[in-house]
C-alpha cells in the first residue's frame, strides 16, 4: 500500500511538473508573437480612429507590467494562474478571461469528454467481439466502417449532416442553442434545448475517435487471445465472455486507458474546425478566432493551458485507474 501511495504523490508531482512547463512554453510563445499587447491593443484601437502616439504605447506598457523582466512577468501570470485561477485580461477585446471562458470552456471539455465516452462505450464491446468471432461478414464490415470513419474527415461529415438536415428538415443544426435560448440564463429548458443540438458536435468529434479506438481494441485483443495464459484459461474450463472480460480483455484494455489523455487532445484538436462549421460558440470557436483573425495571445494561452492542465489530469487518473485494474502494474509496484 505504500508503494502505491508513493506511485500515486511521484505521478502527482510528475504532473506538477508538466504544468510548469507548459505554462512556461505557453507565457513564452504569448511573449515571442511580433508585438507586445499593449502595441496590438493600441493598434486595434488605431483602426477604430483613435490617434495613438509612441507615449501611449510605452504608457500602456507600464499599465500592463511589459517593462518587468520576463522571469518576474512569467511568475506573476503562473502565480496567479496556479493560486487565484486568474488568467487576467484578454489582449485585444480586454475582458476579464475567465468570465469570457466561464461556461465556454466548460461546454467544449463537456461535449470533447461526451465524444470521447461514446467512442469507447462503442469502439469496446465491439472491438471485443470483432476479435473473438470468426463471422468474415461481421469482421470486414467492422472493419470498412472503421476504415470510412478514418478516411471520412470529420468537418467534411458535418457538411453532409447539415446538407441533409437543410434539405430534409430545413434546419441546418448549426449553433448549440435556439435563438430564444442563446443569451438567456441557465435553466432546465436551457439545458435541454442544448442538449437537443449538442449530439451533433458530439456525434461528428466522435466519429472518427470511434473509428480509431475501434482498430486499437480489435489489434490489442488479437494479440492477447492467442497468448498461452488464455489458452490455459480455456483448458481450466472458462469460455465465452467470461474468459474474454477476465482475461485477454482486462489485459488489452491497459493501453487503451492509458492513452485517454492522447485521445482528448486529439478530439479537442478537431474542434475549432467542426465548431466554425457549425458556428458553435464555445472555447474551439475561440480559440481560432484569437489565434487566426484577432492574434490574443493572451486568450489563446488561457485556453491551450486550461486545456493541457485537463489533459494532465486525465492522465494522472488513468495512470492511477490502470494500476488498480491492471494486475501487471499492481505487482510491479508492490514488489
Amino acid at each position: 500500500m505504500l508503494q502505491f501511495i508513493q506511485f500515486a504523490l511521484t505521478r502527482a508531482f510528475m504532473a506538477l511538473v508538466t504544468l510548469l512547463t507548459v505554462s512556461l512554453i505557453v507565457f513564452t510563445l504569448m511573449e515571442m508573437v511580433p508585438g507586445s499587447c499593449a502595441e496590438r491593443y493600441l493598434a486595434f484601437k488605431n483602426t477604430q480612429g483613435a490617434q495613438i502616439t509612441i507615449d501611449d504605447i510605452e504608457a500602456e506598457e507600464r499599465r500592463l507590467g511589459l517593462d518587468r523582466p520576463f522571469v518576474e512577468r512569467w511568475g506573476k501570470w503562473v502565480g496567479n494562474v496556479f493560486f487565484r485561477g486568474e488568467f487576467g485580461d484578454s489582449c485585444i477585446l480586454r475582458l476579464d478571461i475567465n468570465q469570457l471562458l466561464a461556461d465556454k470552456f466548460w461546454i467544449s471539455l463537456g461535449i470533447c469528454m461526451a465524444a470521447l465516452l461514446l467512442s469507447y462505450m462503442i469502439a469496446i464491446p465491439v472491438g471485443i467481439y470483432s476479435a473473438s468471432t470468426s463471422n468474415a461478414v461481421v469482421n470486414n464490415g467492422l472493419r470498412f466502417t472503421s476504415y470510412l470513419g478514418l478516411a471520412l474527415p470529420n468537418f467534411l461529415l458535418a457538411l453532409i449532416i447539415m446538407l441533409i438536415s437543410t434539405v430534409l428538415f430545413g434546419d441546418s443544426l448549426t449553433g448549440l442553442f435556439s435563438k430564444e435560448f442563446r443569451d438567456a440564463a441557465w435553466s432546465w429548458e436551457k439545458f435541454q434545448d442544448f442538449l437537443s443540438r449538442a449530439w451533433l458536435p458530439i456525434f461528428i468529434l466522435g466519429w472518427s475517435a470511434t473509428a480509431f479506438a475501434l482498430q486499437t481494441v480489435r489489434a490489442l485483443m488479437l494479440d492477447e487471445i492467442g497468448k498461452l495464459y488464455v489458452t490455459a484459461a480455456s483448458a481450466r474450463g472458462v469460455t465465452g465472455s467470461r474468459l474474454l472480460w477476465r482475461y485477454p480483455a482486462r489485459h488489452a484494455l491497459g493501453p487503451v486507458v492509458n492513452s485517454l489523455g492522447f485521445d482528448l487532445n486529439r478530439i479537442f484538436n478537431e474542434l475549432p474546425i467542426v465548431a466554425l462549421i457549425l458556428t458553435l460558440t464555445e472555447a474551439g470557436a475561440l480559440l481560432f478566432e484569437s489565434l487566426a483573425r484577432s492574434n490574443d495571445q493572451q486568450l489563446a494561452g488561457a485556453i491551450i493551458f486550461l486545456l493541457t492542465a485537463s489533459i494532465v489530469l486525465l492522465n494522472f487518473l488513468t495512470d492511477i485507474l490502470l494500476a488498480l485494474l491492471d494486475p501487471r502494474v499492481r505487482r510491479g509496484l508492490m514488489g
